[in-house]
């Protein structure tokens, strides 16, 4: 019982992989921000050849929100899988490919892929530190078990063989009320 106590009391309060989804997202975000901004300089020169595909494309982004990067990472891990669906059609791909954003949209859609990875493990992960019982309630149980073992030793303390250990457990009894209230009556005087 005390080994389920310790494990509890000693246990982490987060997961300790808030660092990693904050990374992961400004990696995500930063591909985003990177693909939108090109379209968006490149469909406003009217002189450069396929400046149309560019337009068509950030119309695609306008669909799914220009702002999806300062999102919430849920709303944004939603409205992201939508916007790399519809660039992934077959008419998006070659448009994307003849403007040579492939290798931009593939580094979007992975780092998009990468956050939802570690974002998942986060959630599992608080999701157990959550499930662990507290360690108040451990406690009280540990507490009740130590008071049946007391008293089945005090209940055995006349059998010959039981007799050292009842001594010895109960000068261990002693010794710990004492400090508990040589500190209360510690604290009381220094006040």
């Amino acid at each position: 019982m005390f080994a389920d106590y310790d494990e509890v009391y000693t246990k982490q309060i987060y997961s300790g992989k808030g660092v990693n989804v904050t990374e992961a997202n400004k990696e995500r975000d930063n591909a985003f921000r990177s693909l939108k901004n090109f379209l968006n300089g490149y469909r406003k020169m009217a002189t450069m050849p396929n400046y149309q595909l560019a337009e068509d494309l950030f119309e695609v982004f306008k669909a799914y929100s220009l702002n999806l990067d300062k999102m919430s990472y849920s709303s944004q891990t939603a409205q992201m899988k939508k916007l790399i669906e519809e660039l992934e059609t077959s008419e998006n791909i070659q448009k994307l490919n003849a403007l040579s954003l492939l290798p931009a949209f593939n580094e979007m859609k992975s780092k998009h892929e990468a956050f939802e990875l570690i974002f998942a493990e986060q959630a599992g992960a608080n999701a157990n530190l959550r499930q662990m019982k507290n360690a108040s309630v451990i406690r009280r149980d540990l507490e009740k078990i130590l008071k049946s073992f007391l008293g089945l030793i005090t209940a055995m303390k006349d059998v010959q063989d039981w007799k050292l250990l009842y001594a010895d457990l109960n000068e261990l009894v002693k010794a710990a009320k004492n400090s508990t209230l040589n500190k209360s009556e510690n604290n009381i005087q220094q006040s």
